[in-house]
């Protein structure tokens, strides 16, 4: 992972942790906890899947349908 990469990784997930705490009225280590276990933090963790240039919101509607189904289903942006 380049340096670029990983800064912008260092700025957006505490983001989608805030967007899944509010949304889910989780404590920040449930969500930390849920976040990083899921497949679409390892998604997001390889820059090839263009992800990271999706905003919070929209990350974490992408969560809610991991949750949900057990799939992830990439917008046709990303």
């Amino acid at each position: 992972m380049n340096v670029e990469y990983k800064a912008t990784l260092q700025m957006l997930v505490p983001m989608i942790i805030q967007t899944i705490v509010t949304r889910k009225n989780l404590s920040a280590i449930e969500a930390v906890k849920l976040f990083y276990v899921s497949e679409l933090y390892s998604k997001l963790e390889n820059e090839k899947t263009k992800l990271w240039h999706l905003s919070p919101l929209a990350l974490f509607e992408l969560l809610e349908i991991e949750l949900n189904t057990g799939k992830i289903i990439f917008p046709t942006e990303a």
